[in-house]
């Protein structure tokens, strides 16, 4: 025991003050208190269904009708109880208070890594915090963005375990990559394991070219053969998920479009438009070195100091406190800090002066063929990232490479980018340590590297305007809209605009020196090692502090403590209002609300209280979306309203601000008989269709089920017939009906054809889409039970294969410890 803690207890050490500065930045979770993000309360909201079943049943339901109709819950809440990464996740946040866990797990993860790379632990210690606190890996924190976070916690370990492999630890490093690519992908974010998955092609393609150049494809093909074994393992333990998530995104608005009259409509994936919606600035790069120069978050923060240009300027004309017309400028032409092209922005991506800077410094004096891999796929990525912006290379990606049109917000490609940087930057620190290079050299370049950085960071101090112009896109529209609100003083709209770029400005210049100093700092450190003025062990401890302060100071402003509320008022985030209430008291099991108080189809807070047509999700099924765009856009489709079976529809009084809660008379009911069936040709058709008919009396439906229907035993079945819902459950529906003879029933549930599966008396049957979105059969004459059950072979089959996945993987893990651990003892 004491020879393995003289071995390794600088590393418990370090991991022991991992978790000191990550409660420390977290200490409101030692007050009992949790994250408040928007997006983990919305989450919350898109859950409850589930989360409601789970606890009466035990297991949550596959499927949910809490929002837009109804949808699987596979990218919202799934269990996946086979799955062994599950339990390894789940184990985590169990042990550790969110977000305390993925910072640690940044940490750790990336420790491993440099490590693995034969880092001075100090050293090691120092890249794993530049890397953890990237201001993009807080950001999303701050937003809620859990599942993205957690996968970027594994970017750093995947990466390890691949060197491993490589270099001969098959066993161990197979068996590793299997596990942290299995966490990866658990981690449920198909977009970010994308991404790290293909900075690792890039870094193979580079291995198999050396392998090839230096004669050694052979040990090189064994190395490979470890890592397809892993990568099969890793997709075994996670087959229900990612089977699931392949099904469901084919249905999804991931997928393709149904209809052909919308020429803008992509015929499968995203829309450019949409997929670049947020797309990073060339000119906003330089943020990777100056947090703020492009103002930062989009807020109105610093515009609202007293000591602001924009709030003296505002204060003249208002003649007391212009925090109000602020506001108001904000969110009427866009008066805010931020001048960027993206739409919006929680902050920016930077990477830390001093990181910035050892970066630079790395090109210049790291040998070793990794830099080439982390400059290439840095430059690569960068030039992703900007989308729109510089659409030659991201075009070519998004329209030939596969899967690549399935992401939106192409800016993310930079938390990759994210992990480049800090270890080129880390590899120059080794190199200053150990290089052959004469000190004068070594001095010569870092003096290079500082004047680039801190040279360009001096400049944009002492004279911005010369780089950036400080306004955004829009800022003339700006200026003539706040020309009409000033009552055409033109004067004065130049001077309230004018102070908007003076405060730009001004924050630019403070974190521009703030950059300098922080470079100044590093050099100086870095020298005097170099020098031997100082212990090298102190001058990276020194260091080490240096990036934490820097980093830690610019994380403050987007995650700090007034991102935390006690749990209780978390737990009570969405309170009822009176029409809430009123609409909850209904004990009819199953209908629809539609809430036109919110952002009805891009808000889920309505699903925490009522089963909705409307609701968030960035994956919504493709046919609801093409629901939305051309039954609800423009104006509300009444007919549309019914057959979706909604009962209630809430408004607010513009008057009053009060809500008010209308009840739908003509809502169609859980399922109803027709009378006869009108066929459409194709999807345009039927869309077309749905735009004005009677869902009561007839049914539209696709030419393709018409083999489905027996038009000369259908009737309309008379006063007599009629079909009522019986029992309720998100996975399976029972109703009863009764008919004279051979009658069309209307279901008002999605049509979800991979899974849903309909009984008449416990006997399999076959169903058919109608009325664009829901589901319709014929069914016999008689008194008869009809049963839907949600059975998807995808998550049932795909769980056994999990179960077989995680247990090979297991058995891996251990064998490879165990003959690792018997070869050193040996």
């Amino acid at each position: 025991m004491n020879t393995w803690f003289k071995r390794n207890g600088i590393h418990v050490a370090i991991a022991a003050f991992f978790v000191i500065i990550c409660f420390a930045y977290f200490s409101p979770v030692l007050q009992g208190k949790g994250p408040a993000q928007s997006d983990v309360l919305q989450a919350k909201a898109m859950q409850k269904e589930i989360m409601d079943y789970k606890a009466k049943d035990g297991k949550g339901p596959l499927w949910t009708n809490q929002m837009f109709g109804g949808m699987p819950a596979y990218q919202i809440w799934v269990q996946y109880p086979m799955n062994g990464a599950t339990y390894v996740i789940s184990a985590i946040k169990t042990i550790l208070p969110d977000p305390v866990d993925v910072v640690l797990l940044y940490l750790l993860g990336a420790y491993l890594l440099f490590c693995v790379l034969k880092i001075n632990p100090y050293l090691a210690a120092l890249g794993a915090i530049a890397f953890a606190f990237t201001s993009y890996n807080f950001i999303i924190i701050a937003a809620g963005h859990s599942n993205k976070a957690l996968a970027i916690a594994f970017f750093a370990p995947i990466l390890a375990s691949v060197l491993l492999t490589l270099r001969g630890k098959h066993w161990v490093g197979g068996s590793l990559f299997a596990l942290f690519l299995a966490l990866e992908i658990r981690a449920n974010h198909i977009q970010m394991t994308y991404y790290i998955s293909l900075a690792l092609v890039i870094y193979l393609a580079i291995e198999l070219y050396h392998a090839w150049k230096e004669k050694k494809l052979s040990a090189f093909g064994r190395g490979l053969s470890f890592l397809a074994i892993g990568a099969v393992l890793a997709l075994m333990v996670n087959t229900s998920v990612l089977w699931t998530t392949y099904e469901y995104g084919k249905e999804s608005n991931r997928g393709k479009s149904n209809l052909t009259t919308d020429k803008a409509e992509e015929k499968s994936g995203l829309s450019k438009e949409y997929a670049y919606g947020w797309s990073q600035g060339v000119g906003e790069s330089f943020t990777f070195l100056i947090p703020n120069l492009y103002g930062g978050a989009t807020s109105i923060d610093a515009l609202v100091k007293p000591e602001s240009n924009a709030y003296k300027s505002l204060q003249s004309l208002t003649g007391g406190d212009p925090t109000q017309a602020i506001q108001q400028l904000a969110g009427q032409i866009g008066y805010q800090q931020y001048w960027g092209g993206k739409p919006g922005t929680s902050g920016p991506y930077y990477f830390g002066a001093i990181i910035c800077f050892l970066f630079v410094f790395g090109l210049l004096v790291v040998r070793s063929r990794f830099k080439w891999w982390a400059l290439g796929t840095t430059i690569l990525f960068m030039l992703l990232s900007f989308g729109s912006n510089f659409p030659l290379i991201s075009d070519l990606f998004f329209d030939y490479f596969p899967l690549y049109n399935k992401f939106r917000a192409v800016e993310s490609i930079l938390a990759v980018v994210g992990l480049m940087v800090p270890i080129l930057a880390v590899l120059a620190v080794k190199e200053a340590t150990e290089s052959k290079l004469e000190q004068k050299t070594l001095l010569k370049k870092l003096t290079i590297a500082a004047a680039i950085t801190g040279g360009f960071s001096l400049l944009v101090a002492i004279m911005p305007t010369v780089f950036f112009s400080f306004t955004s896109e829009n800022h003339q529209r700006m200026l003539e809209a706040l020309t009409q609100i000033l009552q055409n003083n033109r004067g004065e709209a130049l001077k309230v605009a004018n102070a908007l770029v003076a405060d730009r400005v001004g924050i630019a210049r403070a974190d521009a020196l703030r950059s300098v100093l922080f470079i100044a700092i590093a050099y100086a450190l870095i020298w005097a090692f170099i020098t031997k003025k100082m212990n090298l062990q102190l001058a990276l401890i020194l260091l080490g502090f240096a990036v934490l302060i820097d980093m830690w100071q610019v994380d403050r402003r987007y995650l700090n403590n007034n991102n935390f509320a006690s749990k209780s008022d978390l737990a009570n985030h969405f309170q009822p209002r009176d029409v809430d209430t009123f609409i909850m008291a209904d004990k009819d099991p199953d209908f629809r609300v539609m809430d036109l108080t919110t952002s009805t189809f891009s808000d889920a807070s309505a699903s925490q209280f009522h089963k909705t047509v409307g609701g968030y999700h960035a994956a919504k099924l493709k046919r609801f979306q093409e629901l939305i765009d051309n039954q609800f856009s423009k104006s509300v489709n009444q007919d549309v309203l019914d057959m979706l079976n909604t009962k209630y529809i809430i408004t607010q009084d513009q008057q009053n601000g009060s809500y008010k809660m209308q009840r739908n008379q003509t809502a169609a009911g859980n399922a109803w008989i027709v009378q006869n069936v009108q066929f459409a040709k194709d999807a345009d058709e039927e869309m077309k269709a749905i735009g004005s008919f009677d869902p009561k009396k007839e049914a539209i439906v696709d030419i393709r089920y018409k083999g489905l229907i027996d038009e000369k035993k259908v009737t309309g079945g008379g006063a007599t017939a009629m079909i009522t819902l019986d029992s309720y459950h998100p996975d399976h529906l029972v109703y009863s009906y009764s008919a004279p003879s051979d009658v069309i029933a209307v279901f008002s549930e999605i049509y979800y054809d991979k899974g849903w599966n309909m009984y008449i008396d416990n006997e399999k049957k076959p169903y058919f889409r109608a009325d664009y979105v829901l589901r319709a059969a014929q069914l016999p004459a008689g008194n008869h039970k009809v049963e839907f059950k949600f059975e998807p072979v995808s998550y049932y089959a795909g769980e056994k294969i999990s179960l077989a996945g995680s247990v090979l993987l297991l058995a891996a893990l251990g064998f490879a410890f165990y003959g690792d651990r018997k070869k050193k003892a040996a």
